[in-house]
């Protein structure tokens, strides 16, 4: 909320630096370039504030195995009226052209740069996950009906190389990383219904690779949450419409 107050006090005071607004008592650019600067310095404000770390008491599901502790994390919900496996199959084979403003959110994250076939630039030919697990994702937990985890690695040491397999996330590693984890449970909720629940963690093990990614997680985060929202609904409409291409 920090950030993007500022930055959108910062673009206000770009156009008031532009062209004074009289009637809103900015009636020179050095009060506009004031309310550019105020805009400017909050939004730095937010991004370098400290960050706390949270843990789970007792696990209760993959992902806690997984990733325990984090500083980062989203989650949403969304009931579907079909079963777990529909629901599950679902999770599994939505394609990236299903998901409403993916392409657009991750074409502005990319910058518009053409690049191989990834979670930035996914086909409509594979299922998401797929194209993930191909492409820097890990499998962490496949356990249909219940509950399918991947985890990447989002910030490492210049010059670290190797092989990202699940052991990773349960291995002590070098100071400068940051690991994230990303489930979908599917839980019943009568006899033709299911809640389901998308959950992303992300662990920074030293005080940098947390600065890094905290600014980079609060820029990113709206995005990101309406991607997620945007994947549970593409999810429901496979699974409660499954002869529906």
């Amino acid at each position: 909320m920090i950030v993007y107050s500022g930055v959108v006090i910062a673009t206000a005071g770009l156009v008031l630096f532009i062209k004074p607004i009289h009637r809103l008592r900015v009636t020179t650019r050095p009060q506009g370039l004031a309310i550019l600067g105020l805009g400017v310095v909050l939004a730095g404000m937010g991004l370098i504030l400290p960050t706390s770390e949270s843990r789970i008491t007792k696990a209760e599901s993959r992902l806690d195995e997984f990733v325990p502790a984090w500083q980062f994390r989203e989650r949403h919900t969304l009931r579907i009226a079909a079963p777990p496996e529909r629901v599950f199959d679902a999770i599994r084979n939505v394609r990236a052209s299903e998901i409403s403003l993916f392409r657009a959110l991750t074409w502005i994250r990319r910058g518009g740069r053409k690049m191989p076939e990834n979670i930035l630039n996914a086909g409509d030919s594979t299922p998401l996950l797929e194209v993930a697990t191909k492409n820097g994702f890990v499998y962490l937990a496949d356990e249909p009906p219940r509950e399918l985890v991947v985890g990447t690695v989002v910030v490492a040491p210049p010059g670290t190389r190797g092989t990202l397999t699940p052991q990773v996330f349960k291995a002590p590693l070098a100071p400068g990383f940051a690991l994230a984890g990303m489930n979908f449970v599917v839980t019943p909720d009568g006899p033709n219904s299911s809640i389901v629940s998308t959950e992303t963690r992300v662990f920074a093990n030293s005080p940098a690779a947390r600065r890094r990614f905290a600014s980079y997680w609060r820029v990113i985060y709206p995005g990101s949450a309406i991607i997620r929202r945007m994947w549970l609904r593409a999810i429901r409409r496979r699974a409660e419409n499954p002869a529906d291409p």
